[in-house]
């Protein structure tokens, strides 16, 4: 099985208890920080929704227009039940083709990993390209390089992640600059 199935098969299967799992990962500290950069009602993409909580629900209960994306369709179900007032579509990161110039603000936490690393460095250069040029950017790795697949939550799941500095390379390289990180 290729990789992004194995991603998208595993999230389907643990979609319903995902939620469980999510809450012991806390970024409300940098997602408060994070807005103070973004308009007022500004259009935010979050990649790599899952089930919508705590992220998705943070930007739409700070009123700005949020849209999610997904790999997966159990996901994705369970993101539009959590947060109704947001917009979400199944979608592959690695294919993402919203309009040049059009978001505010993008964030992906705990998804690029499930991409191959050699594949990191175009993804990022696609999310500079959507976002407006006064536009921020929120990513969250692992900071342990690896690449393979273990067991998560009871299936397989593939991983891929870069050592810190390559990661913060592929940030810049992408025309970003770092304002703030965090490990």
């Amino acid at each position: 099985m290729d990789k992004e199935n194995l991603v998208k098969e595993g999230y389907d299967k643990i979609s319903e208890n995902f939620l469980s799992f999510r809450h012991q990962f806390d970024n409300s500290q940098e997602l408060e920080k994070f807005v103070e950069y973004l308009p007022e009602n500004g259009k935010v993409l979050d990649v790599g929704c899952g089930v919508g909580i705590p992220v998705a629900r943070f930007f739409v209960q700070n009123d700005f227009d949020l849209t999610g994306i997904d790999i997966s369709e159990g996901m994705l179900t369970k993101a539009r039940e959590n947060v109704p007032k947001a917009q979400f579509f199944l979608y592959n990161m690695s294919e993402l083709d919203f309009l040049d110039n059009y978001f505010d603000g993008l964030v992906s936490i705990y998804a690029l990993f499930h991409v191959p690393k050699k594949k990191h460095g175009e993804i990022i250069k696609n999310f500079h390209r959507m976002l407006k040029k006064d536009g921020y950017m929120m990513l969250v790795f692992n900071p342990r390089e690896n690449e393979g697949v273990d067991d998560f939550l009871g299936t397989d799941m593939y991983w891929s992640c870069n050592k810190p500095e390559i990661s913060r390379k592929l940030v810049l390289d992408a025309g970003f600059e770092i304002i703030f990180e965090s490990f």
